[in-house]
């Protein structure tokens, strides 16, 4: 059995992690709650000790004869600390002991997930900033704080992210891929582009964007910053990704363009719409006796080609060994970003051979190739691909969820950037 301990911080949010705990619990896992003193003010003990059926203190003097400040740590699979206020943060970044959980922290030697919740200024203090950074570079999890509704009347980033999203990060960390990615900033697009015909109608596909966000959530849990370009998509954001919204696909060129420039690898997960309408009508057209006009189709854009073209031209003044001695850089030239580019091509028939044409057309270094229709990938919750490398080989991954799926995508993303 997986032992857990989720550590609790003095938020209101402290409530929300009883959901997060049902969640661990109903999983199987064996929970051990660690309050900070003052979270007990939000959540009391004994509510925390029926739901995890283990004792709960936050006091390094209650059953002295366990060693309860080592042997907590010592024995855990994951510790995760939801709500993370801005004090918790700072005491773990300064290693102090005060308490049961700061002491749990120090002595586990297994992953730690901090969620944070705080106030927008709070987390936007340089001094909170420094903590997160310095959490990171140890190899902690900082998961981005949610945007909403806070404490009172005020809204901004600082919101603890839905428990369920939460549990989700904590089961891949549980996976044991590690922060491989931590320090990489990433941008993966996700869901089905629609192409207005009037304000009521559009041309789109099945896309669900559960692969797009499979690919988010495993990389936050791997330690990445994480811009999720989300078309269209019902589902809840990923824990700690930025998810920016849009739905045609010029928009989803505008915000992928965007979030790339900087960005060590961009995953276009979504289903990008091919055409759209010459024409929109302003109204709803309607139905009358006579047959419809006919709707004529102009190009979208093609985002993930254009990315090749960007690195391609970004590459050009420096050969290889030039840029790998560093130069470039100093001397005004912008860096060959992304570094290393991912498509996807749903394909319907002949899968190996035209996903091998697309990858040679789209410029990209990895490109995932699955079966769609009658019944396939889109809307499930498995999927099964190939993945073909620039190089030319290919790697082939069996149906599974798919989560694991864009494991194993990371997994040969974070060997090229290594």
């Amino acid at each position: 059995m997986t032992s857990v301990v989720l550590g609790v911080g003095a938020g209101i949010a402290a409530y929300k992690s009883c959901e997060l705990l049902r969640l661990f619990t109903e999983s199987g896992h064996d929970v051990r709650v660690v309050p900070t003193r003052d979270a007990l003010r939000f959540v009391g003990e004994p509510t925390w000790a029926a739901l995890s059926g283990n004792p709960v203190t936050s006091e390094v003097w209650e059953s002295v004869h366990e060693v309860p400040h080592v042997r907590i740590g010592q024995h855990a699979d994951l510790v995760v600390v939801a709500p993370a206020t801005a004090d918790v943060l700072a005491r773990a970044a300064g290693g102090l002991a005060g308490d049961l959980l700061t002491n749990t922290l120090l002595t586990a030697r297994c992953p730690v997930v901090f969620a944070p919740a705080m106030h927008t200024e709070m987390w936007d203090h340089p001094a909170t900033r420094a903590n997160v950074a310095t959490l990171r570079e140890r190899g902690s999890i900082v998961i981005e704080p949610a945007v909403g509704r806070l404490t009172g009347a005020d809204t901004g980033p600082g919101r603890l992210p839905d428990p369920a999203e939460i549990f989700e990060v904590c089961r891949r960390v549980l996976a044991g891929r590690g922060a491989d990615l931590a320090g990489r900033h990433v941008v993966v697009s996700a869901g089905g582009t629609r192409e207005a015909i009037d304000p009521v109608r559009f041309i789109g596909n099945h896309s669900s964007g559960l692969q797009g966000y499979a690919l988010a959530r495993t990389a936050v849990a791997r330690g990445a910053e994480v811009t999720l370009v989300s078309a269209n998509v019902a589902l809840p954001d990923p824990a700690g990704a930025k998810v920016v919204r849009v739905d045609s696909a010029r928009r989803l060129r505008e915000a992928v363009l965007a979030a790339a420039g900087h960005a060590d690898a961009v995953v276009m997960a979504a289903a990008v719409a091919d055409f759209r309408p010459v024409r929109t009508s302003d109204t709803k057209i309607k139905k009358s006796a006579a047959e419809p006009d006919a709707i004529h189709l102009t190009r979208n854009p093609d985002v993930l080609a254009e990315l090749g073209e960007i690195r391609r031209a970004r590459r050009e003044p420096y050969g290889d060994a030039e840029r790998a001695a560093g130069r470039g850089a100093s001397e005004g030239v912008a860096p060959p970003y992304p570094r290393v580019i991912v498509g996807f091509a749903a394909e319907t028939d002949d899968v190996l051979a035209n996903g091998r044409a697309k990858l040679e057309r789209k410029g990209c270094d990895l490109l995932v190739v699955n079966q769609v229709g009658h019944g396939l990938a889109f809307g499930t919750p498995d999927n099964a691909a190939v993945v073909l490398t620039a190089e030319g080989g290919s790697v082939e991954i069996p149906r599974g969820p798919k989560e694991d799926l864009a494991d194993v995508v990371w997994d040969l993303v974070a060997a090229r950037l290594s």
